[in-house]
């Protein structure tokens, strides 16, 4: 799990510094923290991480409203989101919850517990994803729409490019000849499709992809591949 994204937003400082040394111990590696409600959201909708520790008593948005705001937002509300608070009244358990918090953890906190809720919503969110998506890091694929998702962002993708991307995600570090990918492209209809048709889509799957396009490798006189499993 060291490769999934935290995202903390916390106003105490220290909270932020003693979970994130908690994690990081713990093998993770991408990790970030927020120290008000409107930077947190900022940084959720920009860097979509995998979960988000949420204070419900926070400056600029408090903890309520950071939490609505993210699951009305498209690129956010699928986020697994944990209150991480003092406050632990029945009602403020109750009003995280309706506001789309999937779990609770109240200040004092025991470190092995919060681990052990995260790692659980990380795994629950990997076992729930649509059996209709393939991820790929950020990449995120969804074979039923035929449409693609970097961070987040949609990838304006044509059928060549989108088919390409696809074979890469779903095999990844397995080599595909020119001549695999012509014979995907040109199906049953027999659409005129060369070697230099395939690496014009390589060159523009990596320009829409900016620095992710780096995972596409190639292979010199084979053809092209993305980067084993991350």
């Amino acid at each position: 799990m060291e490769n999934k994204k935290i995202l903390i937003i916390d106003d105490e400082i220290a909270i932020c510094e003693l979970v994130y040394m908690m994690f990081s111990v713990n093998g993770f590696r991408n990790i970030k923290w927020a120290n008000d409600g409107a930077a947190g959201l900022l940084i959720a909708k920009s860097w979509v991480p995998d979960v988000i520790l949420l204070d419900l008593m926070l400056p600029e948005v408090d903890g309520l409203n950071v939490c609505k705001v993210l699951k009305e937002n498209t690129v956010t509300s699928k986020i697994p989101v944990i209150m991480l608070t003092a406050k632990s009244s029945e009602e403020d358990v109750v009003k995280g919850l309706n506001a789309g918090a999937i779990d609770y953890v109240t200040k004092p906190f025991s470190n092995k517990i919060l681990l052990a809720r995260v790692k659980a919503q990380l795994r629950n969110n990997s076992i729930k994803s649509d059996k209709n998506i393939i991820k790929y890091d950020s990449l995120e694929i969804n074979t039923l729409e035929c449409t693609a998702c970097l961070d987040g962002k949609n990838l304006n993708l044509t059928f060549s490019e989108y088919t390409i991307i696809f074979l890469f995600a779903k095999h990844p570090g397995r080599v595909y000849t020119r001549s695999q990918l012509i014979s995907y492209l040109k199906g049953d209809e027999n659409y005129d499709v060369t070697d230099r048709t395939i690496d014009v889509q390589i060159v523009n799957l990596r320009r829409k992809l900016g620095a992710f396009g780096d995972n596409i490798e190639t292979i010199r006189g084979i053809g092209y591949r993305f980067k084993g499993a991350v």
